[in-house]
């Protein structure tokens, strides 16, 4: 059997994969080992080639394990019955999607439709300068985003679609922690923002490093897939009082609480370890000593807490909301 690639141009490296699945490489090997898909070709030098198809099918599986599906139900199904079971698990939410969309996630999505990405950007910053960013992300940014996946599923958006959306809430997040009012050199918590290699979850820990920074605490945000030696290296540095973790749904549960565990064991036990993550089996089973948060909202309950324990007092501003 010839498993080398035909062409290069019909074929995606693992990381081109990666950046457009946000499928970690290491989700993708232990895939192909456990469940025989994908199914890459090899170049010359022995490298993986994706052809279109397989991404295409990635794409699909990624979707469904937003939406809470498990790997081994669906990793490998044909793309025909990867689209029947998300016209299932849509059911009468995505016959209902636009008329349950708010009014102001509903306009930016039309205007993502009309590819009027300038007015899309400026909306978005409209929003966010009208509303306050704790209602930004909140009631906007995220029921957007989760349109918009729903919408790919159903045929109605295109890849660029949804990347051009994504950038367009980035690039007004990072706005709006860049103007932020300064905090005083000794604001606390100070919080480092992260993730373990794998994980790509990184508008998300954007989200999560802009309602911290809400609140009055010092974020120091390290980016996607940072490997251990390196957070705990980053938490003495910056004399860390928080580390937090995103993960998606895609992060393999077993061998995310493990990182955690150990992640928790070589961190200062002063530290606190916080883990934002959607999956029930995560929060299920738990980590002795990490803070589990099943959504962003919980970030203003956990700060809270944090400043009773610490006995000081929250340096929040205003932002929460401008209504």
């Amino acid at each position: 059997m010839n498993d080398r690639a035909p062409t290069a141009l019909t074929m995606f490296t693992i990381a081109a994969v990666e950046r457009d699945t946000r499928l970690g490489k290491d989700t993708l090997r232990v895939w192909e080992r456990r469940y025989g898909f994908p199914r890459p070709l090899r170049d010359d030098n022995g490298e993986r080639l994706y052809p279109h198809e397989q991404v295409e099918q990635l794409r699909h599986i990624r979707r469904l394990l937003d939406a809470g599906w498990r790997p081994g139900r669906i990793v490998g199904l044909p793309l025909e019955e990867l689209q029947r079971v998300g016209q299932l698990s849509g059911g009468e939410t995505a016959a209902a999607a636009e008329p349950a969309l708010k009014a102001e996630p509903k306009a930016l999505y039309e205007l993502l439709r009309a590819h009027d990405v300038a007015g899309l950007r400026r909306a978005l910053m409209q929003t966010l300068l009208r509303r306050g960013l704790a209602h930004f992300i909140g009631e906007v940014a995220q029921p957007l985003l989760v349109e918009i996946g729903e919408a790919w599923s159903r045929g109605q958006l295109e890849v660029f679609e949804e990347h051009l959306c994504s950038e367009a809430i980035e690039t007004v997040l990072r706005t709006a922690i860049a103007t932020a009012p300064e905090m005083r050199a000794d604001g606390t918590p100070r919080v480092l923002l992260t993730t373990f290699p794998g994980e790509l979850h990184g508008l998300g820990l954007l989200m999560a490093e802009a309602l911290f920074t809400l609140e009055g605490a010092s974020c120091m945000n390290l980016g996607c897939q940072t490997p251990m030696p390196d957070i705990v290296a980053a938490a003495r540095a910056h004399r860390a009082d928080i580390v937090a973790l995103g993960f998606s749904m895609v992060s393999p549960a077993g061998a995310s609480l493990d990182h955690l565990a150990e992640l928790r064991a070589r961190l200062p036990q002063p530290v606190e370890l916080w883990a934002g993550t959607p999956q029930a089996a995560m929060q299920r089973r738990g980590v002795e000593g990490v803070l589990m948060l099943p959504t962003l909202g919980e970030i203003h309950q956990g700060i809270g807490r944090w400043h009773a324990r610490a006995g000081t007092t929250r340096q929040s501003d205003d932002r929460h909301s401008n209504d």
